[in-house]
């Protein structure tokens, strides 16, 4: 009798499998969709997925039983079950496969640890919550925030991964926002700021020449203006350190909260620097498949705009 020949599955197949997918037609709550899709699961195990954070609605993992589903969002469900719960005030899971773990990040933690600080970051919790399932699982560096930003950022479950991530990042991300809150209120609507930052220690060099410093180019929008301060979106067409804090100085509308590049002119009312990487977007490393994650605007933020 002639054996079968194995087919080997590619990284991508091997990605999607993890995975039941189920296309959402109508509006209808998240449980009575579960329900409808899985009518032999009870209620309780029902519930259990959710609490297990198993349960995704459009790549975001969902929680809320009555999340309003609509027509065109797509719910996925993991098949890895033994996934182990995770809790962290400093530090939420907001997606997480085989390859890649999304996350946002709370201010005042490092991304990851440096020679002078060894201190609990991003990168050891991560480690601690991957080893859990398995001693040998470690999490890989892509990018990252500043210990004052808080945001969404992303981290690679394996080296080869990583390096991918890393060698194609331009091509791969395809939006990376942040939103901010800088004193005194712009004049332009959009502008673009265009310099070359040195690499020191306060990175303090900003020219609009080159002087052997490297091109740092952002994109800014204004939002909204009021009470003597503007609200504003970023985009980045490069990632230098300190970038956009630099930036907003050279325009003479540093962040609030920015002690380093603010100065004396930088308030400080919500007790942090005013800036939040609120989008993400890009092509899934291994599937790629277009992956799209947005958080709200920082509810501090919006208070500083109503009126007196």
């Amino acid at each position: 009798m002639e054996k079968k020949k194995k087919v080997r599955r590619t990284p991508a197949q091997k990605a999607k499998a993890q995975y039941t997918g189920y296309a959402v037609n109508e509006p209808i709550e998240l449980m009575d969709f579960l329900a409808a899709k899985m009518p032999d699961a009870s209620r309780t195990k029902l519930k259990s997925l959710l609490s297990k954070r198993v349960v995704y609605v459009d790549n975001v993992i969902t929680t809320q039983f009555n999340f309003p589903l609509q027509p065109g969002m797509r719910v996925q469900i993991s098949k890895d079950k033994g996934r182990k719960e995770f809790s962290n005030r400093l530090l939420d899971i907001v997606y997480e496969d085989a390859y890649i773990i999304v996350v946002e990040k709370k201010e005042g933690l490092l991304s990851v640890n440096t020679e002078r600080q060894k201190e609990r970051t991003a990168y050891t919790i991560l480690t601690e919550y991957v080893q859990r399932s398995c001693r040998g699982n470690r999490i890989y560096i892509v990018h990252r925030l500043d210990r004052d930003t808080s945001g969404l950022m992303m981290f690679a479950k394996d080296e080869k991964t990583q390096r991918t991530l890393r060698d194609h990042w331009h091509n791969i991300v395809t939006d990376r926002r942040y939103v901010a809150v800088a004193t005194g209120e712009i004049e332009k609507n959009y502008d673009t700021v265009i310099s070359w930052l040195t690499d020191k220690t306060l990175y303090v060099s900003n020219s609009n020449y080159d002087d052997g410093g490297s091109k740092s180019i952002t994109h800014y929008r204004t939002i909204k203006r009021g009470n003597g301060l503007s609200l504003i979106e970023l985009d980045l067409e490069t990632g230098r350190k300190n970038q956009i804090r630099v930036h907003m100085q050279s325009l003479g509308h540093p962040l609030i909260g920015d002690g380093r590049y603010g100065g004396d002119i930088a308030p400080n009312p919500i007790g942090r620097l005013a800036l939040h990487a609120f989008k993400l977007c890009f092509y899934h490393p291994v599937t790629n498949e277009l992956m799209e994650f947005e958080t709200p605007y920082p509810s501090s933020f919006k208070k500083l705009f109503l009126k007196h």
